[in-house]
């Protein structure tokens, strides 16, 4: 499908925050990285939001195609603006996550896609991994070891993701294969911006806390971050997997605080549970690279810097793309889909055995 082992690939990405749909193109094989290119955001209106938050926790079953219209729309409207793309990666919208029960659901039909851009389409890339035992998410590790050789990582370095749920990649850039058991552990450490955005947005109707300044104001409630602690998903060996919902009693739990201590708390919530994280890592690494909208929380980043036992940096200080790394990881997952190469592994999803996924539509 592919002309050549190079291809130039476009990958987006709609997460679990719901602000908007994030597009990058990277030159890869889908072994190495060769080159970054263009990239490019669109913001969802308040209407578009609303009518995709509606259907969030909703299945294939239910009455989805209004908000599968609108993440189709929008990623068109995004991805044509791209010239000379080889494939495309196109996760969709998360609306419900539950791979011990029904499955995973990533709304947006990318054979409609590839129909009207003129080229192939990667799409609906976690369903096999959950198909073979795996939590379907996450699925930027394999990126993440990519990035690690780019970088020129010569010991262990965590990927930390803050969108609206955390996730940490930690990689060994001493192996040579993402699939190797010693070269990667992966999972979702908590919550991260989307009850804060959720907050905001119900009291001040504002999309998120910039930069971090009402939290720094506030007081973190010490009886809400202990319970929060005590969250079974904490004992849970990793890898692991979280819904965007699955810790909606932290969000009742600050209801009766004001809005700074409210944010003040949310905020050392991601702080614990990153920390928590890292205790289950096989060792500690050089350095932790923080993308995500997360990395502009300023109160977030003070507090992973004073609570964990290494250095913490946003990935920029590496030469990287912050709020463009997941959208370059679809990019790359793309490639690896057209080849038949693994997307996920043992150490990265729980899946039985490494494994790869994802439809190709052809235009």
């Amino acid at each position: 499908m592919l002309q050549g082992d190079r291809a130039l690939a476009l990958g987006t990405m709609s997460g679990t925050s719901l602000d908007g749909v994030d597009a990058a193109v990277i030159e890869t094989d889908g072994v190495q990285i060769y080159d970054f290119g263009a990239t490019a955001y669109r913001a969802y209106s308040a209407a578009e939001q609303a009518v995709v938050k509606a259907h969030l926790g909703r299945w294939h079953s239910d009455d989805v195609a209004g908000a599968a219209r609108i993440v189709e729309d929008v990623h068109l409207e995004l991805m044509q603006s791209f010239q000379g793309i080889d494939i495309a990666g196109f996760h969709g919208q998360t609306l419900a996550h539950d791979p011990r029960g029904r499955g995973t659901h990533q709304c947006g039909d990318g054979q409609r896609l590839a129909q009207v851009l003129g080229y192939p389409v990667a799409w609906d890339f976690r369903s096999n991994d959950v198909a073979h035992g795996g939590q379907g998410a996450p699925l930027a590790p394999f990126y993440h070891f990519a990035l690690a050789k780019w970088i020129g990582a010569l010991a262990p370095v965590v990927f930390l993701n803050l969108g609206g749920v955390g996730n940490l990649t930690w990689v060994d850039p001493t192996r040579e294969d993402p699939a190797d058991p010693k070269a990667l552990l992966a999972f979702d450490t908590g919550p991260a911006n989307a009850p804060m955005n959720d907050l905001t947005m119900q009291r001040l109707g504002e999309a998120f806390d910039k930069d971090g300044t009402r939290a720094s104001h506030g007081i973190a409630e010490e009886n809400v971050l202990a319970r929060f602690g005590m969250h079974p998903y904490f004992a849970q060996a990793a890898p692991k997997s979280l819904d965007r919902d699955a810790f909606g009693g932290l969000s009742a739990d600050v209801g009766n605080l004001g809005d700074a201590d409210a944010l003040a708390t949310l905020a050392a919530a991601v702080v614990l549970s990153v920390k928590a994280g890292l205790a289950l890592c096989p060792e500690i690494p050089a350095r932790v690279l923080v993308s995500g909208g997360g990395r502009h929380n300023k109160t977030i980043m003070a507090g992973l810097m004073q609570a964990l036992p290494c250095a913490v940096q946003p990935v920029e200080a590496a030469g990287l793309d912050g709020d463009m790394l997941e959208a370059q990881a679809f990019a790359f997952l793309a490639v690896r889909a057209a080849k038949g190469l693994p997307l996920s592994s043992p150490e990265t999803t729980g899946v039985r055995a490494p494994v790869s996924g994802g439809k190709i539509a052809a235009p």
